[in-house]
């Protein structure tokens, strides 16, 4: 009898869940399959965030140039005002976590419609990893998540709530410094040190510094696929008294994203579908951040190599290895477009 309930009680332990610390978590989740057509699904999304209830704020939207016009897509870039008051006392370094992306994009040989979101959750792991508040900004992220998730239930179609890769574990998004052999091409940076210091000034030079940044960024004109130079300013949102987003994209790094994510995955890829990669596009924007702390103004981005990392590893090691040169090109796009700024 003893043995027999030795036996059944290991049985038990290993039906058990995983905890959340063991939990395979997307950087990106798939939400819903629309049964309407793009348009209809973008006008149901923007239908529903203009009506009451959503606590969820649009900042902006942007229609993302797919290769070759293959695919549609388009992003929205919102925030959660109950999220942004649980994160007020955090350092205006981690605001990137507040930020919150919606795709709709088309995929498949019917061109389908789907929605996905770039996961709240992982972001939070990501910025918020040595806070003492991990805890409750976590279970704030997740408070977003659900939101947007609710959100997207208005528009017609069925629920396919999936995790989407690349995905980690908690563990992992904690310390998160690239991937497997890849870690070197980001010099084994966190997401702090990823942030690259473009400009320091006084705490007091903060508006101006903001001002003088975003003009830089509007002046430049915005070149083909074929030429990095030149960004959109999607967005432009501040986030509390010491910390201004930049939302940033332009045709390169959209062709390039997609192609790079595309090239070496099989599943749902054909002559109709080739750019399967479109699913990833709520990567965007990237950023360009001004924030207030130490009594100092600093303008910073993020090296790209860790960026791209988070959101393409998916990719495989052979994308990397073959478009090693695409991160520096971008990072140079951004401090060249910014000089006017320095």
């Amino acid at each position: 009898m003893k043995k027999i309930v030795v036996v059944s009680l290991l049985a038990l332990l290993s039906w058990a869940p995983a905890t959340l610390a063991d939990e395979s978590i997307g950087i990106f989740e798939t939400l819903r399959e629309s049964s309407v057509s793009f348009s209809e699904t973008t006008d149901a999304i923007e239908a529903a965030l203009t009506g009451s209830g959503t606590e969820l704020v649009l900042h902006a939207s942007h229609v993302v140039r797919v290769p070759d016009d293959k695919h549609k897509a388009k992003v929205y870039v919102l925030t959660s005002p109950s999220y942004a008051e649980a994160a007020a006392g955090e350092s205006p370094r981690t605001i990137s976590a507040q930020v919150l992306r919606i795709a709709v994009y088309t995929s498949g040989d019917e061109q389908r419609t789907l929605i996905n979101m770039a996961n709240p959750v992982a972001h939070a792991m990501v910025f918020y990893a040595d806070s003492s508040n991990y805890d409750s900004l976590v279970a704030a992220s997740k408070d977003a998540a659900v939101r947007i998730r609710d959100l997207v239930d208005n528009v017609p179609g069925k629920a396919v709530t999936y995790p989407a890769g690349p995905s980690r574990t908690e563990k992992k998004y904690r310390k998160f410094n690239g991937d497997g052999p890849a870690k070197m091409m980001a010099k084994w940076r966190n997401w702090q040190e990823s942030q690259l210091l473009i400009k320091e000034g006084t705490a007091a030079e903060f508006d101006a510094i903001v001002e003088k940044a975003a003009a830089a960024l509007a002046a430049g004109a915005v070149s083909d696929a074929s030429d990095s130079t030149g960004w959109d300013v999607i967005t432009q949102l501040q986030l509390g008294d010491d910390a201004v987003y930049l939302g940033l994209s332009n045709p390169y790094i959209e062709d390039k994203m997609i192609r790079i994510n595309s090239r070496f995955r099989s599943e749902g890829k054909s002559e109709l579908s080739p750019y399967p990669g479109v699913d990833h596009v709520s990567a965007l924007p990237t950023e360009v951040l001004v924030v207030k702390e130490g009594g100092k103004t600093l303008l910073l981005h993020y090296g790209q190599m860790w960026r791209m990392q988070l959101y393409f590893w998916d990719s495989g090691y052979r994308a990397f290895t073959k478009n090693v040169g695409v991160p520096g090109t971008i990072v140079s796009s951004i401090e060249d477009a910014l000089e006017a700024a320095r």
